[in-house]
């Protein structure tokens, strides 16, 4: 065979279109539209610049190496994989390269498009395969600029909140993280952890329990040994100031006694956190490895970030003001009815209040941010437990959210509002470890343990049971192993 003869051979209709009839384009065309969404780059080395479609197929082959290995690493060790793609060194080249090989999809995708030729042909069926062409490209080179977007977010959101090097080791099997909820907002002076709780994670099944502690306990002690326990050898009842209950101690602390935590700042404390790390050690019985201070105020973009919340809400409660609410059977001045809302089956009477800027309706309700954060911490027409219920609710709810899915499509706004919101000593280094026992947790779910006297006549803020608690709390804790 002649040198002539084997170039025409070659010449086929897939890579010279002038020797392709209409059929031909068209069967040629969706080759084109399958190779380009499999494999992009294959489409340019077969009949494009061969150059461009050999770097294309580099990247190709190496995103598919990457989801082998995580997949492989997904079902040998977690860890080792959380481990990896939360290292800076390695996290943020790997985001650059996929927001890359997001652009180049997206030129081969357009490429492609000219490389079919279908103004040579009239065949009807060429609008759908543009249509697929333009969906396929989109779509790839969407999931691709994820990836690499979430790579870099999570990279500098682990750099920026865990600061702390080193580990932390299970205390009797379990990892006990201090949740604290402060509210800095612009009516309040200084931060107040109004939210204290405990969770408690088993170090070897993910199992957690959320131990809500009131923050208006009183007669609170502090582990014997720690810096606050020579200032209060006999609990902080005794020359308090005043204002003697848990969620004091830490802007009382921070007020007059800093000085006893010189290094707390270093390891991205405070010492008002540390003393009350102390007090809660006390009075559950637990140690306390790290702690989470979420500041309500930032808690807004957390909930939006994640789409908003469901919530059934029990009793309308109003959004807003300052002076309390009152029981009437109607406001004095008609033309604020809407300051207004009947009470339920046992109140005689509605309630009056007399700043609401609006109110949370009863019933199922759908949240944004700031509905959300006046549901967690509205005062008015309830009281102090009924409180609690309502921010172990909205925890419980923003938890079950946080799947995969939400986590890698919305990991950016949801770094973006978390650096904000969270503040913490977790050691970068256990965080793959306590992500491998959170995505473990999901699947038995988040318990609580609300420890008030609504629950429990036993637990009384103003004269608690100590003992009582602790036990309440061991038993709870054996039983979610």
């Amino acid at each position: 065979m002649s040198r002539s003869d084997r170039v025409a051979e070659t010449q086929t209709p897939f890579r010279d279109v002038r020797n392709a009839d209409s059929k031909q384009i068209i069967k040629r065309a969706w080759w084109i539209l399958f190779l380009n969404f499999l494999i992009p780059g294959s489409v340019q080395v077969l009949a494009g610049s061969k150059k461009v479609g050999r770097l294309g197929l580099i990247f190709t082959f190496g995103f598919w190496g990457l989801l082998v290995i995580a997949l492989l690493l997904a079902l040998v060790s977690k860890v080792a994989l959380f481990s990896i793609l939360m290292t800076p060194y390695i996290a943020v080249p790997l985001g650059i390269l996929f927001i890359i090989y997001a652009a180049m999809i997206a030129f081969f995708g357009l490429d492609s498009l000219r490389l079919m030729s279908l103004a040579l042909t009239h065949n009807r069926s060429k609008v759908l395969v543009v249509l697929l062409v333009l969906v396929s490209t989109v779509f790839s080179s969407f999931v691709q600029g994820t990836v690499g977007s979430t790579a870099l977010s999570a990279s500098n959101f682990v750099s920026g909140t865990f600061t702390n090097s080193g580990s932390l080791e299970a205390h009797k099997g379990r990892y006990n993280i201090l949740i604290l909820g402060g509210d800095s907002g612009a009516d309040r002076f200084g931060l107040r952890p109004d939210s204290i709780s405990v969770l408690s994670i088993s170090a070897e099944t993910g199992q957690a329990v959320n131990i809500g502690l009131p923050r208006n306990l009183t007669h609170v002690r502090f582990t014997p040994g720690t810096p606050i326990h020579k200032m209060y050898p006999y609990g902080f009842d005794h020359n308090c100031g005043g204002d003697c209950m848990l969620n004091a101690i830490y802007k009382a602390t921070i007020d007059n006694y800093s000085y006893i935590y010189p290094k707390a700042r270093s390891h991205g404390s405070t010492s008002g956190i540390e003393a009350t790390k102390s007090a809660v050690q006390w009075i559950t019985g637990l140690k306390i490895d790290a702690y989470v201070l979420i500041n309500m105020r930032n808690f807004t973009g957390l909930i939006d970030a994640i789409g908003g919340i469901d919530v059934n809400v029990k009793k309308a409660l109003p959004i807003g003001g300052q002076t309390d609410c009152v029981q009437s059977y109607e406001p004095s001045d008609p033309s604020k009815k809407d300051k207004y809302r009947d009470g339920t089956a046992s109140e005689a009477m509605g309630w009056y209040c007399p700043d609401a800027m609006g109110w949370i309706e009863k019933g199922p309700q759908h949240m944004d941010g700031r509905t959300a954060l006046w549901y967690a911490r509205s005062r008015h027409n309830t009281n102090d437990y009924d409180r609690m219920k309502r921010q172990r609710q909205v925890e419980n709810i923003v938890l079950k959210k946080m799947d995969l899915p939400t986590l890698v499509f919305k990991f950016s706004a949801i770094a973006g509002a978390s650096s904000k919101l969270i503040r913490t000593d977790i050691p970068a280094g256990s965080v793959p470890g306590l992500m491998d026992l959170a995505f473990k947790a999901k699947g038995h779910g988040l318990h609580s343990l609300a420890l008030t006297n609504a629950d429990d006549s036993r637990i009384n803020s103003a004269n608690p049971d100590y003992n009582y608690i602790r036990q309440k709390i061991s038993k709870t804790l054996k039983k979610y192993s």
